[in-house]
């Protein structure tokens, strides 16, 4: 889990993250956001908006990333969690 953290991070995994974004968007809203892009171009706060899109397209890649490429525990890891937890639950 850490690695991955650890993967995320930096320039390559903010690029990722704006990749796994815009590739959800394009999928879910590509006629709705034609729209929104002229929109944008007429408008006078364009950078603003810019920024805010940029922050929106990197949570959607995070939560992209989170959804299909989450990898789920090890089940003898969880055997074994559980096995220290009830050893804690007697020795207490």
């Amino acid at each position: 889990m850490a690695r991955e953290e650890g993967r995320r991070g930096g320039l390559d995994g903010q690029a990722v993250l704006l990749v796994a974004g815009l590739a959800d968007l394009a999928v879910s809203t590509v006629g709705s956001a034609l729209g929104t892009v002229r929109q944008l171009l007429r408008r006078s706060d364009a950078a603003e908006l810019a920024a805010e899109a940029e922050r929106d397209l990197m949570a959607r890649g995070r939560l992209v990333l989170d959804r299909y490429a989450a990898v789920p525990p090890a089940h003898l890891e969880i055997l074994a969690r559980h096995a220290l937890a009830r050893r804690a639950a007697d020795d207490a």
